[in-house]
């Protein structure tokens, strides 16, 4: 039986992240995290879920994203490795946060995450080079 734990740690390091890579379209309020233990999917680190547009009217509420890392898999990798899958559940939330995905296919591949990994192990660096020279 799968259950679902609230998970600030991930909220703080997707704030981290979406704050270096300058992802100004995710509003950190409605972006949710969870851990979950007990799943029995394969090879699954992480996922995100949308609230659809039928629940948000249903509901009169706003368009909200959650992220759930699965803990079996992803507690087990390192920093690096857990940063990559963040960044590549980040990049399935379009620019305009309407609670739908952008897909694998299309934008959401290893190349693409790679770049944007990248992009922040670089801005990473610089920040820390600021702050060590002040």
């Amino acid at each position: 039986m799968i259950e679902y734990f609230d998970a600030p740690d991930i909220k703080e390091k997707l704030k981290d992240i979406v704050e270096l890579l300058r992802f100004h379209h995710i509003d950190m309020e409605r972006l949710l995290c969870v851990r979950s233990t007990g799943s029995r999917s394969q090879g699954t680190i992480a996922r995100i879920h949308g609230l659809g547009r039928i629940w948000q009217h249903a509901m009169q509420c706003k368009p909200t994203y959650i992220i759930e890392v699965l803990s079996e898999m992803f507690d087990e990798l390192n920093r690096e490795q857990q940063n990559w899958a963040l960044i590549h559940e980040l990049l399935h939330i379009p620019r305009n946060f309407g609670g739908g995905f952008l897909h694998h296919k299309n934008h959401v591949n290893k190349e693409n995450v790679e770049i944007w990994y990248r992009r922040y192990r670089q801005e990473l660096e610089e920040t820390e080079e600021r702050s060590h020279t002040r």
